[in-house]
């Protein structure tokens, strides 16, 4: 499933490859966020042209919409999105945190008040994974409660030991499917306290999940925060185990965190920062820059939005086009920000990689 081929001799990096019901990918990788079954103004033929190894989308929108039931009519979320490459789907667990004002929260599992359609869905551990399962996920992330950032030990403590009983309840079940499984994937909690995030991954160790996530960053705290806890982590999660720290996160964070042997990135800035004006290009080797793409400036430039770009938007098209459209608010400004975006980070992986076999990193 996960084979470590080649490691840092300067760094906790390491090369792997990762193999999934749907593909084999080489690590560290990053994956395209498509919540709702979609990557953002985005077709699956241009993810494909951009080499996209993977997309992540979310049990519990999925749940809201379209639902179990017509998934399965189109043959599972594969064929739902055309997608034949792997899924990673999240738990449901980040919108404990992102929905905390829409829900109830107890040991058996979380209540959400849904505003799309004005019900309620429980979701219970058991409920989370078998639907992942049923819709043919690649890697299916157990059920978490994922805290806001808090200096608040006791209120992290809490959702640390619900986090490892919800994990017990995962790991039961998925010793009763039968036939080829997906991947499932533990999550540590922990927030900033050291003891309790050795805590949660010694529970969880336990259990014996096909990889470890590192979840509870990205939720309110400066990033060197999740650094601090990164560097705790390193020398204590399993070698054979793929390593996945989920929201991250800016380039220069993802390198540190590869440099702490993390393997599986996940981030909705490039499609966000994307749709708002922020474009992300390479200087020299790993270096970047951005450009904000409303400026002035920008207007009578006619040169590609990045020289050494190979995507669709930079071949064809020049930053006062892209410049026009966003004034404009021509969602095809979208289209073409995004598509530009996520090469910029499939080719960030990309470098990372061969600076991982140079011995640079």
């Amino acid at each position: 499933m996960f084979k470590i081929i080649k490691k840092s001799k300067i760094s906790k990096a390491r090369i792997g490859k990762l193999k999934m019901k749907h593909g084999e990918i080489e690590t560290p990788f990053f994956m395209s966020i498509a919540t709702k079954g979609a990557v953002k103004s985005l077709t699956v033929d241009e993810l494909k042209q951009i080499n996209v190894p993977i997309i992540l989308s979310n049990t519990y929108h999925l749940i809201v919409r379209p639902g179990l039931e017509k998934i399965n009519k189109f043959g599972g979320v594969h064929k739902l999105i055309g997608w034949n490459g792997p899924i990673l789907t999240d738990s449901g667990g980040y919108q404990v945190f992102s929905l905390s004002k829409l829900l109830k929260l107890n040991d058996r599992g979380v209540e959400f008040s849904s505003e799309e359609f004005g019900g309620k869905i429980f979701l219970t551990p058991e409920k989370a994974l078998e639907f992942q399962k049923q819709i043919g996920s690649d890697i299916c992330m157990v059920l978490d409660e994922c805290p806001e950032y808090t200096k608040n030990k006791k209120r992290v403590e809490k959702a640390v030991n619900r986090t490892a009983y919800w994990a017990k309840r995962s790991q039961d079940l998925v010793k009763k499917w039968k036939g080829k499984k997906p991947l499932v994937f533990c999550i540590v909690q922990g927030g900033i306290f050291n003891d309790l995030r050795k805590k949660s991954l010694d529970d969880l160790l336990k259990l014996d999940f096909d990889g470890i996530a590192i979840g509870g960053v990205s939720v309110g705290e400066p990033f060197s925060e999740a650094h601090k806890i990164l560097k705790f982590l390193a020398n204590k999660l399993p070698e054979n185990k793929p390593h996945y720290l989920m929201g991250v996160g800016y380039p220069e964070q993802i390198i540190q965190s590869v440099k702490q042997g993390i393997d599986m990135f996940d981030c909705v800035i490039p499609t966000r920062h994307a749709r708002h004006g922020e474009l992300f290009f390479f200087k020299n080797g790993l270096n970047y820059d951005t450009i904000q793409i409303d400026k002035a400036k920008h207007a009578t430039d006619f040169s590609p939005l990045d020289k050494k770009c190979s995507c669709y938007a930079c071949k064809n098209y020049t930053r006062a086009y892209l410049h026009h459209l966003y004034k404009s608010k021509e969602l095809l400004y979208q289209r073409l920000a995004t598509i530009h975006n996520l090469k910029f980070y499939i080719d960030l992986m990309q470098k990372i990689r061969e600076e991982i076999k140079k011995g640079r990193i």
